[in-house]
């Protein structure tokens, strides 16, 4: 497990510490011709050898530096101001991907899906699942009373900020139930009370605030209700 660990610690710094901006922007600038990309797979291949320290290892280091370079090159390639956002996310979970699978190559170790997928990790994973889109559907449906367009007209904010700002909330709500910290529960609650009540009472728009409080209790009350019913479940599985 060390040597995975020490694999992944040689990645974040290589690729968020020791990787300037201007590398960045160097390499999107001149691709495979940019001097910075080949000299941020250099840095990476001397972090693997000087945390990894194993000789005997060398060829699992050289096929993540490999692999790093092929996946980076690809991304240069087909990167697009359109798709930056998307291949970023890609290239990161390829990079993962590789390391892993690396590790458990070269160091032997028994890996089977059966360790990831439990009836306890498949039910947290359709929790967090529900509490995204789909809850995100459900209430738009609820507020289909109202016409909300009317309501928030004049109240400009990023696209798409208010459902993020939803899902992330219910996602940190679940953490903090299954983990019994309920007072971490009650400062969210509080933290986004200052922020957005306050600002709407100030400005005396009562239909907006009641609105966003409205929101805010159904949406805390399902994740909520989703954590229980998750610990419920996990115990009678127990």
């Amino acid at each position: 497990m060390i040597l995975l660990l020490k694999l992944l610690l040689a990645h974040l710094i290589g690729d968020f510490f020791l990787q300037p901006q201007s590398w960045v922007e160097d390499k999107e600038t001149y691709k495979l011709k940019s001097p910075k990309l080949y000299l941020h797979i250099a840095i990476h291949l001397a972090l693997l050898f000087l945390l990894v320290w194993d000789a005997s290892l060398w060829k699992m280091i050289l096929l993540i530096a490999l692999s790093h370079f092929i996946i980076d090159a690809l991304k240069l390639q087909f990167q697009q101001k359109s798709n930056r956002r998307f291949l970023f996310f890609i290239d990161q979970f390829l990079h993962i991907v590789v390391i892993f699978a690396a590790y458990y190559w070269y160091s032997e170790t028994s890996f089977s899906l059966d360790m990831i997928v439990t009836e306890q990790s498949l039910l947290m994973f359709i929790c967090l699942l529900f509490l995204t889109l789909p809850v995100s559907i459900f209430m738009k449906v609820i507020f289909l009373k109202w016409n909300i367009a009317k309501l928030t007209e004049g109240n400009k904010s990023l696209k798409d900020a208010g459902k993020y700002i939803g899902v992330l909330e219910r996602v940190l709500v679940f953490v903090f139930v299954i983990l019994d910290h309920w007072e971490a529960v009650g400062f969210l609650i509080t933290a986004k009370s200052v922020f957005r009540f306050g600002d709407l009472t100030a400005a005396k728009q009562r239909k907006l605030t009641e609105y966003v409080l409205i929101g805010t209790l159904i949406s805390f009350g399902i994740a909520i209700l989703t954590g229980l019913i998750y610990l419920t479940v996990v115990q009678n599985l127990a």
